[in-house]
């Protein structure tokens, strides 16, 4: 395996089998690999992932493939031939970590289900994403990120208050499940180290936006009331919210009466104090019909950076509300790295989103070329199994790899 590693990091020399496609399991997989593991993604043959082909694109590659597969070998593979399922057992002999994210049952009827695999491999970690689990009465239904948003609760609660429900414009439904997939993973890496045997983790998109629900769920548990959408506010804090002002939006966050005092006297309105409706946190709160309209004319007739300006020096927590091209260009962001570039030898410098993690000493940089389909699988079958050229050539003209 030496000879084609090539990545540092705290998961240096952990190697994973990736047979995801679209965004949720490829994008788990892309985060094991900015924490230095190697992955071999297993794609169709002639086909490859079908996020290769999703526009917008950077040059002639997907946009969305670009960020979520950077840095991995791509090998072809078709599992349906007996040949072909030869050769993945034998991969997954020397693997640490397999993911995938097809319907489930899928690969019981491959004959490749994680009983038969950890038979080959004891130690295996087996990661499943799926829309609803490996059981329960809808687990054979297929979901993507809009059905885990509305099943799950997201939309209930996301939208303007008196307003139809809305999905959440990043893909949470998405990446909540490649993140909570993770947190299996490495956790099972950790138990490993002591049982020496691997495990099945079975996540799904439905019990992820569960989780994330988990304030209108407490809600509705403690008090029988079901959340509904509130636009930018919340029940607890007031103001705690975005308010549109002269030229664009702001998000003002007061949390206690010193606060309160220091917006009102920034406000020139330093009368709204002593008033019994909006003194207090709770009157405020109680009296949120009668406080918006007086707060938003107050906001409305200064500039968003009017009130920057004004903000500096107090407690009170404030941001402009950011287009995607103003997140690309702040500084903060820039600064942390989280748009990057990665120099790919076919297509040169390309900017993607960087990566979330910082750590202080086994930095693994994210400098890594697109994988064209099928371009490692010659170097993987000769490195790890010990394939011969002429063997190779064979599996190529009957169509297994």
């Amino acid at each position: 395996m030496d000879s084609i590693q090539k990545f540092g990091g705290p998961l240096k020399g952990i190697w994973v089998l990736d047979l995801t496609q679209a965004i949720a399991g490829p994008y788990a997989t892309l985060i094991l690999r900015d924490l230095g593991a190697d992955i071999i993604k297993i794609e169709i043959p002639g086909a490859g992932d079908a996020a290769r082909y999703v526009p917008p694109y950077q040059q002639d590659i997907s946009a969305y493939f670009l960020n979520i597969n950077r840095g991995k070998h791509s090998m072809t593979l078709n599992l349906k031939t007996e040949e072909g399922k030869r050769i993945f057992l034998k991969l997954v002999e020397e693997v640490d970590i397999l993911v995938e994210n097809f319907r489930p049952g899928t690969m019981s009827k491959l004959g490749l289900s994680y009983d038969t695999l950890s038979q080959y491999n004891p130690g295996l970690i087996y990661g499943c994403l799926s829309g609803f689990g490996q059981t329960g009465p809808y687990s054979n239904r297929p979901a993507f990120d809009l059905v885990a948003q509305a099943m799950g609760g997201t939309m209930s609660v996301t939208g303007e208050e008196n307003g139809e429900p809305v999905k959440v414009g990043a893909f949470i439904g998405d990446l909540a499940a490649a993140l909570y997939l993770n947190i299996g993973i490495l956790a099972c890496l950790r138990e490993k180290e002591h049982s020496g045997k691997g495990q099945l983790i079975d996540v799904a998109m439905l019990d992820s936006q569960v989780a994330l629900c988990l304030n209108p769920i407490s809600e509705y548990l403690a008090t029988g009331d079901v959340p509904k959408p509130i636009g930018t506010r919340s029940l607890q804090a007031t103001p705690f919210q975005v308010f549109r002002t002269k030229d664009s939006l702001i998000a003002i966050i007061v949390m206690d009466e010193k606060q309160w005092a220091d917006l009102c006297r920034i406000a020139n309105r330093e009368d709204l104090t002593e008033d019994p409706l909006f003194m207090t946190m709770q009157a405020r709160n109680q009296n949120y019909q009668s406080f918006f309209p007086v707060f938003s004319e107050i906001m409305a007739s200064r500039t968003t950076s009017e009130w920057q300006e004004a903000l500096k020096g107090t407690d009170i927590i404030s941001s402009m509300v950011y287009t995607i091209d103003q997140v690309v260009a702040d500084p903060q962001v820039k600064a942390r790295e989280m748009i990057a570039e990665v120099e790919d030898e076919k297509r040169g410098s390309l900017k993607v989103v960087g990566n979330p993690v910082k750590l202080s000493r086994s930095k693994e940089p994210i400098n890594q070329s697109i994988p064209e389909l099928g371009e490692h699988t010659e170097q993987i079958l000769s490195d790890l199994l010990g394939l011969t050229y002429q063997q190779i050539k064979r599996l190529k003209e009957k169509g297994i790899i």
